[in-house]
């Protein structure tokens, strides 16, 4: 059994993908694009320099082209996404315990979660009324009145 070049070629593309999943930044896919273009040229009875020529503006090709394409379109830039309590801000909350600025008592629910609040703009608010978190500062939930 013997193996031919456009087969060693072909390997190398295979192996070049492969280290793109471990890698993904399309700098192996863009090689492993020339390799496969390598290939192509060796299959087509090309000699060692048109494979290499045409593995070099394949791979030149792909960097210029596909990367950047694939770079904007599979990793687009997304807003900043907030998690955690920063998650909270402009939910809806349930007063549980009266928000009262005079003592700084104060509590709500929101989403099962009991949470110490304060009003926004020093405001009592009542037990059970439906309130917007504004801000989080710390472990105290800013709120106000919802609509």
């Amino acid at each position: 059994m013997s193996v031919e070049i456009w087969q060693l070629w072909m390997f190398a593309a295979v192996i070049f993908f492969i280290l793109e999943m471990f890698t993904p930044s399309f700098f192996m896919a863009c090689i492993a694009i020339g390799c496969a273009a390598g290939s192509v040229a060796a299959l087509l009875g090309g000699g060692v320099a048109a494979q290499l020529l045409l593995f070099s503006l394949a791979t030149l090709a792909a960097f210029v082209g596909v990367r950047p394409l694939a770079m904007r379109y599979l990793y687009k830039k997304t807003k900043n996404v907030l998690t955690n309590v920063d998650s909270l801000v402009g939910r809806t909350a349930r007063v549980s315990e009266r928000i009262d600025p005079a003592t700084g008592q104060g509590r709500v629910v929101v989403d099962g979660d009991d949470w110490k609040a304060v009003s926004e703009g020093n405001v009592a608010v009542e037990k059970g009324e439906q309130v917007e978190i504004v801000k989080v500062d710390s472990v105290i939930l800013v709120v106000k009145i919802s609509k």
